[in-house]
């Protein structure tokens, strides 16, 4: 699978606002499939399980099962790599521009 699939995977797995609020709730401990499904109670078991798929086949969701429980975890490298692409170059270009527009006009 090319870098251009693997981004586009991520993208559409993080445009769902329930996906991302997934996540937001595995960034500081791992959780159990039932746990999940007991936070994102408005919605049905088998949909919140549809958005572990979808997390899942873009590497943002590692499964482990032990014993009976499902548990997830959540994988940051994905985001990283995003970050890397996209975000940290243009922020770095936007403080470079922030340190001219100060220069001046302080008149340095």
């Amino acid at each position: 699978m090319s870098r251009e699939d693997e981004s586009d995977k991520i993208f559409k797995a993080l445009a769902a606002r329930v996906r991302r609020e997934i996540l937001d709730e595995l960034k500081d401990r791992p959780q159990t499939t039932g746990e999940l499904c007991a936070r994102f109670s408005q919605i049905d078991r088998c949909t919140v399980m549809q958005h572990l798929k979808v997390l899942e086949e873009a590497d943002l969701v590692i499964a482990k099962r032990q014993g009976r429980e499902r548990w997830n975890h959540l994988n940051p490298l994905p985001i990283k790599s995003i970050h890397d692409r996209w975000i940290g170059p243009y922020a770095a270009h936007a403080v470079e521009l922030l340190g001219r527009l100060k220069s001046d006009l302080e008149g340095d």
